[in-house]
């Protein structure tokens, strides 16, 4: 389990995790739907496997290719603490539960499920092909907070799906970020990112662009719906920490990338989903 758990980078499921809670307590709070623990672990289950199954697919995707990069070289597959059928095989198990889990929360979770597999799959794919691919990963990992707010109503919502938008500008943008180590790597094999295609003081622009962006979609359901002071609070903080991870990182020295890509962006979610769910309580009382 130990070596799995390290194949798919468990603690990196902090990032989209508590966007998953948001979209749940979203669908509970606003809706006459009632709250069920059985429906909160199968929504935590589908978030455990579709990362489970992406991350992992990623890795034996890319098992060549984390050979040649000195960086990604001690990686599971690479360095040899996971064979490359061991790693197919968990992915087609963690798509099989997937599925399955889905299908004992509501049809419409069940029937988008494929697609939802593919989504998050496929992004390993684009880095051959086209630069785009951290919106592709932005776009996989955003479906977390719909996606939960469906399994709840069974139907679609603006605000849930202003949150989703919100993780993909804001999992894009510092993709880019955590791509620059690669940039000269990415180049000599011929592999598609931002920072490759435009270099860094251009890439860096643009993950500002994106990380605008999801601030605004943070902002705007405060014109949908009655918020109080925590939810305020929530989104000063996570703006702020946008902010201070592109204060970290400079086209001239990115040393500290690992620092703004997994603690800042780390808090980030995690005090912002927080201050949500606890102006969520409030609102209900």
């Amino acid at each position: 389990m130990k070596k799995y758990f390290s194949l798919v980078l468990f603690a990196h499921s902090i990032f989209a995790m508590p966007f998953a809670f948001i979209g749940f307590f979203l669908g509970v709070t606003t809706t006459t739907n009632p709250f069920n623990w059985y429906l909160l672990l199968a929504v935590v289950l589908c978030m455990v496997f579709a990362r489970n199954a992406a991350m992992a697919f990623n890795r034996y995707l890319d098992r060549d290719i984390d050979a040649k990069n000195p960086r990604t070289v001690t990686r599971d597959i690479p360095s040899g603490k996971i064979s490359a059928n061991e790693a197919l095989t968990f992915v087609i198990v963690n798509c099989a539960l997937f599925i399955a889990t889905t299908f004992f929360i509501n049809s419409l979770c069940f029937y988008l499920s494929p697609i939802a597999i593919f989504v998050v799959l496929f992004y390993s794919y684009t880095k051959r092909f086209t630069a785009l691919c951290h919106l592709v990963l932005g776009l996989g990992l955003g479906l977390a907070p719909i996606g939960a707010y469906i399994a709840v109503t069974g139907q679609f919502n603006i605000v849930p799906v202003l949150y989703s938008f919100a993780v993909l500008f804001w999992v894009s943008g510092f993709d880019i970020i955590y791509a620059l180590q690669d940039e000269e790597f990415d180049r000599s094999e011929k592999l598609h990112s931002i920072p490759s295609a435009l270099g860094r003081k251009n890439a860096l622009r643009l993950s500002s662009f994106l990380h605008i962006l999801s601030a605004a979609c943070v902002i705007t359901p405060i014109y949908f719906m009655d918020f109080g002071w925590p939810y305020y609070g929530g989104v000063i903080f996570f703006c702020a920490m946008l902010i201070y991870q592109h204060r970290l990182v400079k086209p001239n020295d990115i040393s500290k990338v690992d620092r703004a890509f997994a603690t800042t962006n780390g808090y980030a979610s995690v005090v912002f989903a927080i201050c949500f769910l606890v102006d969520a309580y409030l609102r209900s009382r």
